[in-house]
């Protein structure tokens, strides 16, 4: 797609339409991401062992870390490169595409080295047990070795939707996702590698999908490059990056470390408590994950929006954005309560896990229908460059409010407490997040600020 076309789209095609054609393959490829991390514990769970579906759940927040460190450069690449294709400087946006890929790979490189240089502390953080620590270390050991990939893959399925390549972006992961969750049964059930096998399938799935990535950019189809000649840090590449793009990442990033401190607290009520805690937030993600997708989608368009100064447009899009995510939150909340033993009996067969996972999943649910507005204002923020105002509500929701929260309801409330913390963030980070959109929005589209030039 030339910069000509997208600006036709950003700037000049109906509202609703602009913002689906850029939100729904962002829908698809969270979809995917999805399947792709229910995928390993659904068939790891068709072993019928749910001490195994236990390592999974302890060992995947730690590997997610690498998917929220992505994001440092996605969101942030994606944030910078949108408005300055706003503002017309293109080869400003080439530079920062560059400083994205080389940044993924020597991050990932480093990340990688670390995890397996403390891969026995990082266990006993977890709270894997005597039970479920072989099994973990294997996963973990395996999915380290993907490191650089997993950075590249969850960057690019970000910063290509920039330029408006919203299929290609998706395309990637669908991949990526797609081969994952078709290596998955045969290497777990059909060859019997168990957990090993799941951490070999993760492992190509995001290899394949950032070499899709790579192999975009190397055939010329992009006005944005990768080549190491447009790496740069000067002309605040980096700065201007990392300042949207840490407190969008700490969002992702703080999911993980509060996942673990969840099962590190978990782990005192026994394995079966952490794999039904485990499954519940897979349940839940059935919500989020899609909302999330929405918020990723429609942030280039509002980006755009900022750069070239078109707020009525830009509240056009907000208005239609909170509507749609509102109705779609609440439609997946109710589908996901109404049908939660049927998801938890594809995880879970032992007794005593599927009854904590129920009721988890529960608790957990009766939030999730805000996931709609609070991640479309979140981008909002990151979009308008807001990167003070995204930095709290990211520390905020998964941080400063949730990890004391765990601490506090478990102390009142055992293993159930912990699974209200989540409910209880979500009300006061949602407050939160409004208060804040409602100040940034009224700062920066001030009167005889530049309108629409577009129909």
């Amino acid at each position: 797609m030339n910069d000509e076309k997208t600006m036709q789209i950003f700037e000049r095609a109906p509202v609703h339409k602009a913002v689906l054609q850029n939100a729904v393959p962002a829908m698809a490829a969270m979809l995917m991401v999805l399947i792709y991390n229910l995928a390993d514990t659904f068939f790891i769970g068709q072993t019928h062992d749910a001490l195994q579906v236990a390592a999974v759940s302890l060992a995947t927040p730690v590997f997610l870390i690498f998917m929220a460190v992505g994001t440092v450069f996605g969101i942030g690449g994606t944030s910078v490169i949108s408005r300055a294709i706003g503002e017309g400087r293109h080869e400003y946006a080439k530079k920062v595409c560059s400083f994205c890929m080389w940044g993924c790979v020597a991050v990932g490189i480093v990340l990688s080295a670390a995890l397996l240089l403390w891969m026995d502390q990082i266990l006993g953080w977890v709270g894997a047990s005597a039970d479920t620590w072989a099994m973990a270390k294997t996963y973990l050991t395996i999915v380290s070795l993907s490191g650089p990939f997993v950075l590249i893959a969850n960057c690019y399925s970000n910063v290509i939707r920039a330029e408006g390549r919203s299929t290609t972006a998706m395309m990637g992961q669908l991949i990526g996702n797609l081969l994952n969750v078709v290596l998955d049964p045969v290497m777990i059930l059909g060859l019997g590698w168990n957990v090993a096998g799941a951490a070999i399938a993760t492992v190509i799935g995001n290899v394949v999908g950032a070499c899709y990535y790579i192999v975009y950019f190397l055939r010329g189809k992009s006005s944005l490059s990768i080549r190491l000649r447009d790496f740069t840090l000067a002309d605040r590449v980096a700065r201007s990056v990392l300042a949207i793009g840490i407190p969008a990442s700490l969002g992702s990033l703080l999911m993980s470390v509060s996942q673990i401190v969840v099962n590190s607290l978990m782990a005192g009520y026994g394995d079966m408590a952490v794999a039904g805690i485990g499954v519940a937030m897979k349940v839940t993600m059935m919500t989020g994950m899609i909302c999330i997708g929405f918020g990723q989608g429609i942030q280039p368009l509002l980006g755009y929006c900022v750069g070239a100064g078109l707020w009525d447009r830009f509240k056009k899009v907000m208005n239609f954005s909170l509507l749609f995510s509102f109705a779609l939150s609440v439609i997946m909340t109710g589908v996901c309560y109404l049908m939660t033993p049927q998801l938890v009996s594809a995880f879970l067969t032992d007794a005593a896990a599927f009854e904590y996972a129920v009721q988890f999943v529960r608790i957990l649910l009766t939030t999730s229908f805000l996931f709609g507005i609070f991640y479309v204002l979140a981008n909002a923020l990151q979009a308008m460059g807001a990167a003070a105002a995204a930095l709290i509500i990211n520390l905020s929701r998964q941080g400063i409010i949730y990890i004391p929260a765990l601490f506090m309801l478990n102390a009142v409330m055992g293993a159930t407490g912990l699974a209200w913390a989540q409910p209880a963030a979500d009300l006061l980070s949602t407050g939160l997040v409004i208060a804040l959109y409602a100040r940034t929005v009224t700062k920066l589209a001030k009167p005889g600020a530049p309108q629409e030039r577009g129909a």
